[in-house]
């Protein structure tokens, strides 16, 4: 564990000042904007490069992006139940897996006629179609190893909350003047909007029903996490990728994923259970959103920022790309569905 230690506990700093400046940001606005501190570690960690560049933090680094990551992805299945998913009814669900399908093949195609790698497509189409951060962190475990797959899932992290931000303030509006109603609003923002954070700001800003079935809507998103990436990971075995990670069919953190979702799905219904349960939950809740934070400080770390500047409109294309997709998608399936 020893060579481990400097690098780890230098992406821990840099997630506790993550933590403790990301409410002097929103304080600074008056309130008005808030930077997630997985945004906000990433930043600090790119600044702070030149230092982590020095070989004995590399090992720690490598140990919080490769294998905490993985710990940390499979503790999400806690916050996602089966009966919350089955209660929207087939028709949604099936509009959101076909829709999530055709934003990861875009994110694919458009990387392809742009000029980029396959992995980029990967990150963008997974980020946009599933949970932003955590999902660029999670594809990023199967990717294979190409020139640029730090700063081209830095960078995605980045688009990804800032195009959340953006759609967060612009999507709400587009929901009423499409004429959803507050079911089909809320299905809207949630199958629509990246990341977890501004789902809740843009649902709960119209109404409480909106912002639970937005939630409801996102978790399943988050759920689809796991075949996402496996399929993305089947994807580049096919296509003869050499790398570890991509052999593993069936990676261990997502047997956690699934096996905690079974168990968030049974135990709080058990009364006996449920107190202590509630308590176990919000531990490890707490020590999923550590792990990401550091997880995300540590690829900061490691990602130089003038590579980070160095990356063209394309990327920018691509991610556009996905993200338009998405919307015209979800939009036009609950046009169908609200009839």
């Amino acid at each position: 564990m020893r060579p481990l230690l400097p690098g780890f506990a230098l992406s821990a700093a840099v997630a506790v000042a993550a933590v403790l400046l990301e409410p002097v940001v929103r304080s600074a606005t008056g309130g008005r904007y808030s930077l997630p501190g997985t945004v906000i570690a990433l930043i600090i960690g790119m600044a702070l490069h030149r230092i982590a560049a020095q070989p004995r933090f590399t090992p720690g680094m490598t140990f919080a992006v490769k294998k905490l990551l993985r710990w940390a992805i499979g503790l999400l299945g806690l916050r996602i139940a089966l009966g919350d998913i089955f209660g929207l009814g087939i028709g949604t669900l099936v509009l959101m897996v076909v829709s999530m399908a055709l934003t990861i093949v875009t994110g694919f195609w458009l990387a392809k006629r742009l000029g980029l790698s396959d992995g980029y497509g990967a990150l963008a189409g997974a980020a946009t179609a599933v949970c932003g951060a955590s999902a660029a962190l999670a594809t990023t475990t199967v990717l294979p190893a190409y020139k640029n797959r730090e700063a081209d899932t830095a960078f995605t992290v980045v688009a990804a909350n800032a195009l959340s931000t953006i759609v967060m303030l612009a999507y709400p509006p587009l929901a009423i003047l499409i004429g959803f109603d507050q079911t089909h609003t809320g299905i809207f923002l949630g199958a629509t909007i990246h990341d977890m954070a501004q789902v809740v700001g843009a649902g709960y800003a119209i109404s409480d029903p909106v912002g639970n079935v937005a939630v409801v809507v996102k978790l399943f998103r988050v759920f689809l996490l796991l075949p996402v990436v496996l399929a993305i990971a089947w994807w580049f075995m096919r296509q003869g990728a050499e790398t570890g990670e991509a052999k593993v069919p069936v990676p261990v953190f997502a047997l956690v994923f699934v096996a905690l979702v079974v168990v968030n799905s049974v135990l709080p219904g058990i009364p006996a259970i449920a107190p202590i349960y509630a308590v176990i939950k919000g531990w490890l809740t707490l020590l999923s959103n550590a792990g990401l934070l550091i997880a995300i400080a540590a690829l900061g770390l490691g990602t130089s920022l003038a590579t980070i500047l160095a990356i063209g409109w394309r990327h920018v294309a691509v991610m556009l790309g996905t993200t338009v997709v998405l919307l015209a998608a979800i939009t036009a399936g609950l046009l169908v569905i609200q009839g």
